[in-house]
Order: structure tokens, then C-alpha cells, then sequence
């Protein structure tokens, strides 16, 4: 057993029964070893929490990286749009997520945000967008997922429409677009 598997298998869980049931009692019975022997690959239970979040990321993680030329608008949504599927990938991806520190990420992050303001945004406007639309992003992923665990749509009332997760967050992310893209013009 390596950290690799602990994690992998961890996440399976996750998916299996979500985050609320995972423990590392559960996921030590699931790999068929001891408890304490999960504790040589992670101190504490937020150590292998990190973990998983930062796996469940991979798939954005190595998307590939906007280049010299690519427009910014384009990129930025799609990045957006990158970001909301890996999360939707895994049973409360976005609570796993939220409130994790992207360290692996950082020199991603660091080319993303050069390539905003290599394109004409504001430094500030840039962060302050790539912050919002991450921030909207895990917001809308919570607010689908948990709907996918409340009762059936056809329960509500009839005067209560029901909601388009992907419509919602097109929305929202071309306002957030809208408005960058009104900063960027400004400069």
C-alpha cells in the first residue's frame, strides 16, 4: 500500500458513500489494513483530505494552458467551464474542494494570471475575476450537487420552476465575463 492507492481508494469511497461517511475507519476496513497504518501516509484526516482534493483536481490541473495569441475571453470561459466539470466528477467534489489551497497549482495559477494581463487585464481586475469565477464556480457545483441529494423535482410545487444547473452558471459566468471584460476595455 502506497499514498497513491490510500488516495485513490479514498476517493472510490467518497464517491461510494460521500463526504459526510468517509472516515479513515471506513477506508481502512475498504483498503484491509489497520486503522493507524493510514497514518504513515497521512498525519490527520485533513491531511488525506488535502490529498483527495488536490487528486479529484487532475483532471483541470493538467488542462493545458492558455498561449501567446489565444484569446483571453475564449480561454477564460473555457478554464471556467474545465473547472465546474472536474468538480462535478466526484460525488461532493465541491465540498472536498472548497476551502483547499491550490499549492501544487500555484505556478498554473501564476501563468494564468500573466497570460490575462499579457492580454490587457488589469492586474487587479484579473485576480479579482479568476477569484470570483472560482469562488461562483464552487458555489454553483455545491448548490447542483445538493440538489441531486434533496427530493424529487417533481415534489416541488408547481409554481416553483425547476433549475437549469448549466443554464444558471452560464449566466452567472458571463456577467463575471462581462465585467472583466469591461475593465480590460477601460485600461
Amino acid at each position: 500500500m502506497n499514498r497513491e492507492t490510500v488516495v485513490t481508494e479514498a476517493l472510490d469511497l467518497l464517491d461510494d458513500v460521500g463526504l459526510d461517511a468517509v472516515s479513515t475507519r471506513r477506508l481502512a476496513k475498504r483498503l484491509g489494513v489497520e486503522q493507524p497504518s493510514l497514518y504513515y501516509h497521512f498525519k490527520t484526516k485533513k491531511d488525506l483530505l488535502a490529498a483527495m482534493a488536490e487528486a479529484a483536481m487532475a483532471p483541470h490541473a493538467t488542462a493545458p494552458l492558455p498561449q501567446p495569441g489565444d484569446d483571453w475571453r475564449t480561454w477564460f470561459l473555457d478554464n471556467s467551464r474545465s473547472f465546474r466539470r472536474t468538480l462535478l466528477m466526484r460525488r461532493d467534489g465541491a465540498r472536498l474542494h472548497a476551502g483547499s489551497i491550490p499549492t501544487g497549482d500555484l505556478d498554473r495559477i501564476r501563468h494564468k494570471m500573466a497570460f490575462l494581463v499579457t492580454s490587457g487585464v488589469p492586474e487587479q481586475q484579473a485576480l479579482m475575476a479568476m477569484l470570483a469565477s472560482s469562488r461562483f464556480t464552487v458555489g454553483c457545483v455545491l448548490e447542483e450537487q445538493a440538489a441531486a441529494d434533496t427530493p424529487d423535482p417533481g415534489d416541488l410545487p408547481d409554481d416553483v420552476p425547476e433549475l437549469d444547473h448549466e443554464a444558471a452558471f452560464e449566466g452567472g459566468l458571463a456577467l463575471i465575463l462581462g465585467g472583466l471584460d469591461q475593465h480590460a476595455a477601460a485600461s
